[in-house]
């Protein structure tokens, strides 16, 4: 078997830190994470969503050494294990994991963790075809993944560039993949899937919350087309109030336009989420069903503190909306997302957010798919990139 590095084939990821085992990718720039230093961001950028090693081979078996980190939470059913997803010429072909690893357990009630260390593991992909091909591995979107080494049985390459767009996305835990199935499974990769393009994936669980760090790092990162959903974050954490929330969101806004004038940027709402709807936050886990076995959130904000400024996806909406008109007429490149045109409420009706929060497998597919036709379809904001 013959070894590569492992960084020089990543995709999707801002920077790569060296480690005591390898390598580990982030999906902030360093400058970005020294700026802030909440756990919960620092957890997200470190796990990655739409991180992949791409690369051009003969090779009929693949082995990929991984520290794993891997969340848990005291009461609460234990996480599935993080999914490696292995494309084939833009074919996703296996799936597997790896054992060992570290378990980062957290106790929701008072925001405490502590580190249950594990050993390192392999995933290893055999029988592929014995042929030159274009191999992808997704890494977990869900897990903190240390790449300890690369092995093949026949040299690897770079993919060579393509001619593909690259589409640069920042939203919550639901562009993050929380509750869907493997890597690939995420909305915005489904998406991306479908619009032939290259995922540049900022989703960030718990973490948009307009932070002029996220807008410098969508600034500096070189994209064709680049969006933003916004909305929930702010909400659930009952960040700051609707005086505070628009000149944050043209900040925000003006602070991409600075490295990106003309590229197409589409502001994408809020999707329905009616604990939230019209309550403002904090949320948080509802304990007596986690008694039960079961992860489910509530919202803790009163409907009557609207009038003194908080925060609710309908108030949000409204002023996103308005925000993007406004701009819109300076600025023609810019566009608008109800976010409901993505999970509305006969959405709702018929497939639940089951923690009453984040959208299932099935549901994440639906919106893959309505985001692609919605933005990279004819008419669409983002149609020009697949123009020859």
């Amino acid at each position: 078997m013959t070894p590569a590095r492992a960084e020089d084939l990543l995709r999707g990821a801002l920077d790569v830190e060296r480690t005591e085992h390898g390598v580990l990718p982030h999906r902030l720039p360093a400058r970005a994470r020294a700026q802030c230093a909440d756990d919960q961001l620092a957890r997200a950028e470190s796990q990655p969503s739409g991180v992949r090693l791409a690369f051009r081979t003969r090779a009929t078996t693949v082995e990929l050494d991984a520290l794993r980190t891997k969340m848990g939470y005291h009461g609460a059913p234990p996480r599935p294990d993080g999914v490696y997803d292995l494309l084939v010429d833009g074919a996703l072909t296996r799936q597997a994991g790896v054992t060992g690893g570290n378990v980062l357990m957290m106790d929701m009630a008072t925001g405490t963790t502590e580190t249950v260390p594990g050993p390192i593991g392999t995933v290893r992909f055999a029988g592929l075809p014995d042929r030159d091909k274009d191999v992808e591995i997704w890494l977990p979107h869900n897990e903190i993944t240390e790449l300890v080494a690369l092995r093949t049985d026949a040299p690897v390459e770079p993919v060579p560039d393509r001619g593909r767009k690259v589409w640069l996305h920042h939203g919550s835990s639901i562009s993050h993949g929380s509750d869907t199935a493997s890597p690939t499974a995420i909305w915005p990769a489904l998406a991306a899937s479908l619009g032939g393009v290259e995922l540049v994936n900022l989703g960030l669980s718990g973490s948009a919350l307009l932070d002029p760090f996220t807008a410098r790092a969508l600034r500096d990162t070189p994209a064709d087309v680049i969006s933003v959903k916004i909305g929930i974050n702010v909400v659930n954490t009952d960040l700051m109030r609707l005086r505070a929330f628009g000149p944050a969101v043209h900040g925000f806004l003006d602070t991409i336009r600075e490295g990106h004038p003309r590229t197409p940027l589409l502001v994408v709402s809020p999707i329905l989420c009616p604990i939230h709807e019209d309550t403002p936050g904090p949320c948080a886990p509802d304990f007596d069903d986690m008694g039960e076995g079961r992860l489910r959130f509530v919202a803790m904000g009163d409907p009557a503190e609207r009038a003194a400024g908080k925060l609710t996806l309908n108030v949000i909406r409204d002023e996103l909306s308005r925000i993007v008109k406004q701009r819109a007429a300076d600025d023609a490149h810019l566009h608008y997302l109800d976010g409901r045109d993505l999970y509305g409420q006969a959405d709702h009706a018929e497939r639940p957010l089951p923690d009453e929060l984040h959208p299932d497998a099935a549901t994440h597919r639906l919106m893959g798919e309505r985001f692609a036709a919605l933005a990279f379809g004819s008419g669409g904001p983002f149609a020009s990139v697949n123009r020859r």
